[in-house]
């Protein structure tokens, strides 16, 4: 996502009764759905992808549409969820990125859904290059649970400060699609955990197309087929003695400032299915008061039937730099963030593959380092289930 000045996408919802399950098979009940795409200032709808998911079923349907701005779909009656991204010509005659999302609960014959396009803003901040959460197998067989990481890459031209960026993890799953109330994703990211990186605002430059390592443990984890990350920058804090880790004196701790695991933990899951989000801590907040103002009640209807109510906090998405979602071929079911800030998803499945997720290269920049491709579109910008770039270590 990189170059995101975080802007809220726009999102319709409409709720009715859901009669049928199916999708993309021959049923009794059929509706006619038509999606008009508008937006501010558009001339020209060069080319927009949409894709319409059944809920019930987790069936998709993808329609590309060029040069038009609306297109009819014959649906069985269900809930659907519709995401658009594509590129757009301004009234300015300019080309950019645009994107979506809506909900529809189709019971009626005909139905209408106007989907209002907001164009995607960028800046020059941050990216999430990389992150390594799926694991590796031990030379005997056995799952380790160590040697994961962030990799934080400056992809800009200008020299940036690492201090008071916030890695969080996401609440919820792709994987698992609850109506929540209230739902925020268009205003902020829901987590589970955020750890920040220290410092006082100049204290960890970062050089154009170099980056910091946030590792889970700073030490040599070859021994157990992992990577040798003591050259990271910071590394998460953990008291957990049945994961042995070993405190490295010479990397500082990242701080927590929540998280819904005991010893202070923070963790990756390794079944590709977390959202993850780089934002900055603005300045005059602290850890405390982020807690204090960014509170998130929310409740769902549980498999029971009864409801489930839980109380955790957000990072309001103007506070983010960055996001990607991960999933699973046959187990996606939403993106977890507002799609102008990612409108996508990449995976590396299964877990303990010793695989990760790399963004892709575009170039170099004018001192030779990498360029890296940011769409605000994961599927696009990221490779999946690619080598790890620290596989042979820190090498900067």
């Amino acid at each position: 996502m990189g170059f995101l000045a975080a802007v809220a996408i726009s999102s319709v919802s409409i709720s009715c009764s859901s009669d049928n399950d199916d999708f993309g098979t021959e049923v009794a009940q059929k509706s006619v759905l038509t999606i008009t795409l508008t937006g501010n200032n558009i001339a020209t709808y060069k080319k927009v992808d949409l894709e319409i998911l059944e809920t019930n079923s987790g069936a998709i349907i993808k329609k590309t549409l060029e040069n038009a701005s609306a297109y009819s779909f014959e649906l069985p009656f269900g809930s659907y969820k519709i995401t658009a991204n594509g590129t757009v010509i301004t009234t300015e005659n300019e080309e950019v990125q645009v994107g979506a999302t809506g909900q529809k609960d189709i019971n009626t014959a005909v139905v209408n859904l106007s989907l209002p396009l907001i164009i995607k803003q960028f800046n020059n901040d941050f990216i999430i290059e990389e992150v390594f959460f799926a694991g590796v197998k031990t030379n005997d067989g056995k799952n380790y649970n160590n040697s994961r990481y962030f990799k934080i890459t400056n992809n800009t031209n200008d020299v940036l400060y690492a201090d008071r960026l916030m890695i969080a993890t996401s609440e919820f799953f792709t994987t698992v699609a609850r109506s929540v109330t209230p739902n925020i994703v268009d205003q902020a990211f829901p987590i589970s955990a955020v750890m920040i990186v220290p410092g006082s605002g100049k204290e960890h430059p970062v050089q154009p197309g170099s980056f910091i390592v946030v590792a889970d443990n700073a030490i040599n984890h070859a021994a157990s087929n992992g990577f040798d990350l003591t050259k990271a920058d910071f590394e998460f804090p953990s008291t957990n003695p049945t994961l042995g880790q070993v405190d490295n004196p010479g990397v500082p701790n990242m701080e927590i400032a929540y998280t819904q695991m005991t010893y202070n933990m923070i963790f990756l899951y390794t079944t590709s299915q977390q959202g993850y989000a780089l934002a900055r801590l603005p300045e005059g907040q602290t850890a405390s008061t982020f807690l204090a103002e960014n509170k998130y009640d929310y409740s769902y209807t549980n498999s029971a039937g009864g409801v489930t109510n839980k109380s955790i906090y957000k990072i309001p998405n103007s506070w983010i730099v960055d996001a990607l979602n991960t999933s699973r071929d046959n187990d996606f079911l939403q993106i977890l963030t507002a799609p102008s800030i990612d409108a996508g998803w990449t995976s590396a499945s299964p877990g303990y593959n010793g695989k990760t997720v790399r963004r892709k290269v575009l170039g170099l920049m004018s001192n030779g380092k990498n360029l890296y491709k940011d769409t605000n579109n994961s599927t696009a910008d990221f490779v999946r289930n690619s080598e790890p770039s620290l596989k042979n270590g820190i090498v900067r």
